[in-house]
């Protein structure tokens, strides 16, 4: 998937070259995803926060309620993203479907 087709790359990279819509999204995040076409079910809380130099943000998943072993070994191969901030700077993150 390329970072056209994948809105969350599309908004991370925006937040490293837009402090104003970085803060907006901080401020109110279902809405700004919203725009953006990232949808948030009715009921859920969004929290962003955003890594520094000295403080890295490990997200740990819900758990599924159940999964056969084809799902687990989907899961153990990772779904990890991985984007480059600048030469020797890569950050990776979680994306879902």
């Amino acid at each position: 998937m390329t970072t056209a087709e994948n809105p969350m790359q599309k908004i991370i990279a925006r937040c490293w070259e837009d402090e104003e819509f970085k803060k907006r999204l901080m401020a109110d995040p279902a809405k700004i995803l919203g725009a953006e076409g990232v949808s948030v079910p009715d009921g859920v809380s969004i929290r962003v926060v955003e890594d520094t130099d000295q403080v890295r943000t490990l997200i740990i998943p819900l758990a599924p309620s159940h999964l056969d072993d084809d799902q687990l070994k989907g899961i153990a191969g990772g779904a990890i993203n991985r984007c480059k901030r600048n030469a020797n700077d890569f950050c990776d993150y979680w994306m879902f479907k």
